[in-house]
């Protein structure tokens, strides 16, 4: 599910600020960037943020800096500035030369690493200190962002499966007067060829039996009733744990049940109320790969 949140922190040494967003993706992924210097705290913030998510791709961007009352120092390596200095004297001091040169300060910072800085870069539980309440602040705001797009989905799922439930029982309810159209189109068939045959002809009645049992769906509608009552369950609960894989494998095995109806339908009445109800059940698998 796609969300965005930030958190910020500060201790006495260091000041933390953390964003994070989300997108939708299967598989949960967690990418964390930040100073490497920190890096040995990556494995602790991927663990709280798969405490959170079990979804979607999950970018965490972490900011450092110091404090207000932290300094920065620059330093000169003096001992290298001497050795120049020395350097220059003793050519200036050779008499076949004949030289006068100078010291400038553009001849010091061309020094190789003349100059140092101190960063007041933190140890590490120092920085664990600021980083990770600032996380655990953009995580809440992050889910809370994610359970307002959860609702939404999940508000349009139930009116989609409320159309899957309808065409199951226009399915249900058609599904008797598709044998008793294939007894009256059998016996037409026989008048029409000239063969006057009795309804209660034991052949008859036995190719009516065949095509009866080709054609029953019962099962089929049952698992159906069974698939849409637990999918109910599963949003009822949807917030509280994750369910997302549990929704996706129900919709495979709606998309099953629809199938199997329409290779045993024989009837262009219901093999519409099953197209229509796959491309609504498409558009549900669709919303689902969203959801926790």
């Amino acid at each position: 599910m796609t969300g965005f949140g930030r958190g910020e922190h500060a201790t006495s040494a260091l000041i933390a600020r953390v964003e994070l967003t989300s997108i939708n993706r299967k598989q949960a992924e967690v990418i964390v960037q930040m100073p490497r210097v920190y890096a040995e705290l990556e494995a602790e913030i991927r663990k709280l943020a798969l405490e959170k998510i079990s979804r979607g791709r999950l970018n965490i961007n972490i900011q450092l800096e110091p404090a207000t009352d932290a300094e920065s120092e620059i330093k000169i390596d003096t001992v290298k500035v001497i050795a120049l200095q020395s350097e220059i004297q003793r050519l200036n001091e050779l008499p076949d030369l004949d030289l006068d040169l100078k010291l400038t300060s553009s001849d010091i910072l061309r020094l190789p690493n003349v100059l140092t800085t101190t960063d007041n870069t933190a140890d590490i539980d120092t920085a664990k200190a600021a980083i990770i309440p600032a996380l655990t602040a953009g995580l809440e705001s992050l889910m809370t962002m994610r359970a307002s797009e959860g609702g939404h989905l999940k508000a349009d799922t139930i009116d989609r499966l409320s159309i899957l439930e309808a065409e199951s029982k226009s399915i249900e309810s058609h599904a008797p007067s598709v044998l008793a159209r294939y007894r009256e189109n059998l016996h037409k068939r026989l008048s029409e060829s000239g063969i006057e045959v009795d309804l209660t002809d034991e052949r008859i009645l036995k190719e009516i039996g065949i095509f009866a049992e080709k054609c029953d769906i019962s099962e089929e509608l049952t698992r159906l009733s069974s698939h849409f009552q637990k999918f109910r369950e599963y949003l009822d609960v949807a917030g509280d744990q994750p369910v997302g894989r549990s929704l996706d494998f129900l919709c495979q095995e709606l998309n099953r049940e629809f199938n199997t109806i329409g290779s045993k339908a024989n009837d262009a009445t219901l093999a519409q109320h099953v197209v229509n109800a796959k491309t609504e059940l498409e558009k549900i698998r669709e919303q689902i790969q969203n959801v926790e």
